[in-house]
């Protein structure tokens, strides 16, 4: 199950259509461009357990160079485009790529890992060739269509931000089976959602994450037909459905509000019948926006709970949620465990640290200190979340042990903020954790103590989102910023940053939007 079998039996179907620009790429020519591409690897020396990195918009190469990977017995790992250079080149140099792959769109960041990541074998573009780099059409171009002499599966290292402020990359072993053996997701893809060859999948969001690339590559290894967005439009979303007769789609649940939130006639005039599946994930869903959108769409949603560490996996449909409202579903992979403080399993319908056992394993590369804390003595492991289990075996998450944010679906860790902040030489001591947002779900908030209080106001808030912006993604960084004369902290120097927390969720139920 990989483009090879589909170039054979399609060789003119579209593996994948590129909304704004209509550039379809059929079976045959990715495979073809993926087999160039993994030549190209093997040249430079890559052999299976070696790493890339990709760091480029939407794009149609994308998919090329994953594949390449993929059934290069590779690792790969695609970098988000909102990062920092300075971001970027960790990630590229944690990972251990020996070739980095970007795009013209990404030229000054690209510019700046050319010169500040020497261990790179090959440095390519595609588009316009930035500084430092090689262009990917010709170089790939050199190299034979034809497959290599032993092809086995790869696997995806995406990063996932730490509470130390650096991002960990998510390791799985390699199987070691021959580049086709299906994955666990297709499983999931075909019995739980329905997907088949003709399947038409809607793909919104950016493929740097963790979803929406193995989503897509699971899609594209069952001979479907993917339809990317360059970027995210509720109208033009809309369009795409009735346009290519979507079958299967997936979102983040700031995505259904942005669509509930157009105008009715707006809303009404497309013909979305084709919708078999729309799933989302990524965010926890408010229950009025899942309740408006069954009701416009259909019993069509299914909603799952899981992450890029892939240890667990829950799952629920539109049915089971409307008699479970607010639920994540129930488990798929992996047995829950709700634990307390003290380690032991508490009764049912009591809140406490989310862990997973008998899923799948995984290791942060690099931080074995950061793997151990995320298993228990008995080995079950746990994202850090915490929630319960009703009486029907649902889980129901209500809060994150490790402060994470998701704002519109993207992860967040205020540690890198807060971090950088305090060395700020107008700061004394500053929290950062999120607050709730309408749209996103949730926000990026800073609670400042200044080393003069009367400096408190607009201009040093505006001064401090400034520095913060200048050092990392402007999506970590807070949005806004109070002051306060002095912050809740243990005479140990622990901050009580739930204290804080709390005034800003007290009108909420949960702590997760």
């Amino acid at each position: 199950m990989y483009p090879a079998v589909h170039a054979k039996n399609s060789p003119d179907k579209a593996a994948y259509i590129f909304a704004e620009s209509g550039k379809a790429t059929t079976y045959t020519q990715l495979d073809q461009a993926s087999n160039r591409c993994a030549q190209l690897l093997y040249d430079a020396g890559l052999r299976p357990g070696d790493s890339i990195a990709l760091m480029m918009e939407n794009h149609p190469s994308f998919f090329e160079i994953c594949w390449a990977a993929q059934r290069s017995g590779l690792y790969y790992t695609a970098i988000s485009t909102r990062l920092t250079s300075g971001e970027a080149e960790y990630i590229v140099e944690d990972c251990g790529a020996k070739v980095l792959f970007s795009s013209e769109y990404m030229a000054d960041i690209a510019e700046h890992l050319a010169g500040h990541v020497p261990g790179l074998k090959r440095r390519l573009a595609v588009g316009a060739t930035p500084r430092g780099f090689e262009s990917y059409e010709d170089a790939i171009a050199s190299y034979p269509a034809e497959p290599l002499a032993e092809e086995l599966e790869g696997a995806d290292m995406l990063y996932s931000s730490g509470t130390t402020g650096r991002p960990k990359g998510v390791k799985a072993p390699l199987s070691g089976e021959p580049a086709g053996t299906p994955p666990a997701l297709i499983m999931l893809v075909t019995a739980l959602y329905g997907a088949t060859p003709q399947s038409i999948y809607l793909s919104p969001a950016p493929l740097y994450h963790a979803a929406p690339l193995r989503f897509n590559l699971a899609f594209q290894r069952m001979g479907s037909t993917c339809i990317v967005m360059e970027k995210f439009d509720p109208l033009y979303a809309l369009e795409l459905i009735e346009k290519y007769k979507v079958t299967h789609s997936q979102w983040v649940p700031t995505m259904l509000s942005r669509m509930l939130k157009l105008p009715e006639a707006d809303r009404r005039r497309f013909d979305l019948s084709s919708l078999q599946v729309a799933i989302h994930a990524a965010a926890p869903c408010p229950i009025p926006v899942k309740e408006k959108m069954i009701e416009w769409w259909g019993p069509v949603l299914h909603e799952y709970y899981g992450g890029t560490e892939g240890n667990g996996f829950t799952a629920i449909n539109s049915e089971e949620w409307l008699q479970h409202k607010g639920s994540v579903g129930r488990s798929l992979a992996g047995d829950i465990h709700i634990l307390g403080d003290d380690g032991e399993e508490l009764p049912t319908g009591e809140a406490g640290s989310i862990f997973f056992s008998g899923g799948g394993t995984f290791e942060y590369h690099n931080d074995p200190e950061k793997t151990a804390s995320a298993h228990n003595e008995k080995g079950w492991s746990t994202m850090g979340d915490v929630g319960y289990v009703d009486e029907d075996g649902f889980l129901y998450l209500t809060d994150r042990k490790a402060n994470m944010i998701i704002s519109g679906g993207v992860n967040i860790y205020p540690q890198e903020a807060e971090n950088l902040l305090s060395t700020h030489e107008k700061v004394f001591d500053v929290a950062v954790f999120g607050v709730p947002n309408e749209d996103f779900g949730e926000e990026v908030k800073a609670v400042v103590q200044p080393m003069d209080m009367s400096e408190a106001g607009p201009e040093l808030e505006a001064e401090l989102i400034a520095f913060c912006t200048e050092h990392l993604a402007k999506i970590k960084c807070p949005r806004s910023i109070d002051f306060e004369a002095e912050l809740p902290r243990h005479p140990t120097g622990k901050l009580y940053k739930r204290l804080l927390k709390d005034r800003y969720w007290k009108e909420h139920e949960s702590r997760i939007l």
